[in-house]
């Protein structure tokens, strides 16, 4: 089997392993990237026992074993987006329920990037060519606000924002039954569920996620709980409201599907971060989709 090989030097010194093959192979996902670390396909120094986060040092020898899939190819396509900002450096996208992020191998086509890719002529190119542009994420069937970045020093800030816990998302979400408490936070560990590779659950070990919540409204068998994280993990919200016994409304993986719903009544409805170029703080915000109102207001309100 042939290897590509490379030698590290100053600029690379402190980048992660996964980080600097993308960067080499910029057609494949950082997931791809990393499941060929982690499978023993990529050496250092000809060591392949790995970890994707490895800093790297300078003239570092980097061997890729060519098992790398065939990249899925990014076309722009003309589907509708709610752009409700943008300038030379960033967009503020309202995302609909039921559109995927970015391609991946179930999803080819049809994500917001391909939408991205037709509506905005410059993206920033730091995540790769499947990712062009994007910062954080939304489940497939979570409606709500993300930013994207049209160059990579707004992405750079951005993400940095996201990763230091300056950026503030705000999440509204109606759950099954009615919490306890009409605030509080949720702290525990989450990594993928060892019965169930689709899902994330609450374990005594993995990555700490902090979620803050308040209840806004209560009714009869429901409450409209607001949201706001202190982390940023996959399916953060949902698993977190499945923890405390109250499923989002509609979540098909962690509670039970609604008949007339196409997925979870969870919506991102307030983004705020600094301009990277500005220094401005900036705060957006996205009402409720109509279907989330409209199941809410068959709904009989008690006092709280």
């Amino acid at each position: 089997m042939t290897k590509n090989s490379f030698v590290t030097n100053i600029a690379d010194v402190g980048k992660r392993l996964d980080v600097f093959l993308q960067e080499k192979h910029p057609n494949f996902t950082r997931s791809h990237i990393k499941g060929m670390i982690e499978n023993g396909h990529v050496y250092v120094n000809g060591k392949n026992k790995l970890k994707a986060g490895l800093s790297l040092k300078n003239n570092m020898t980097i061997e890729v074993e060519e098992v790398m899939a065939t990249p899925i190819s990014t076309q722009a396509e003309d589907i509708p987006l709610d752009i409700i900002y943008q300038d030379e450096d960033l967009a503020v996208i309202n995302k609909p329920q039921g559109l995927v992020v970015h391609p991946c191998a179930s999803t080819k086509s049809g994500t917001l990037v391909n939408a991205l890719l037709y509506a905005i002529k410059d993206l920033s190119g730091i995540n790769g060519q499947m990712r062009p542009g994007i910062v954080h994420r939304l489940d497939k069937d979570t409606s709500g606000l993300l930013v994207v970045a049209k160059n990579d020093f707004a992405h750079v800030s951005l993400a940095e924002q996201i990763k230091q816990k300056t950026a503030k998302r705000t999440y509204l979400a109606l759950l099954d039954g009615n919490l306890k408490e009409n605030e509080g936070k949720i702290e525990t560990f989450l990594k993928r569920d060892p019965k169930d590779r689709k899902k994330i659950s609450v374990q005594d070990s993995g990555r700490k996620a902090i979620t803050n919540f308040k209840v806004l409204q209560r009714f009869e068998k429901n409450c409209l709980v607001q949201f706001d994280l202190q982390t940023g993990r996959t399916h953060q919200i949902r698993v977190h409201a499945k923890y405390l016994g109250h499923p989002v409304v509609g979540d098909k993986l962690y509670g039970k599907e609604v008949k007339g719903l196409d997925g979870q009544l969870l919506h991102a409805y307030r983004l705020s971060f600094v301009h990277p170029r500005t220094g401005k703080v900036m705060t957006f915000e996205a009402k409720l989709p109509s279907y989330f109102e409209n199941y809410m207001k068959k709904l009989k309100k008690i006092d709280q």
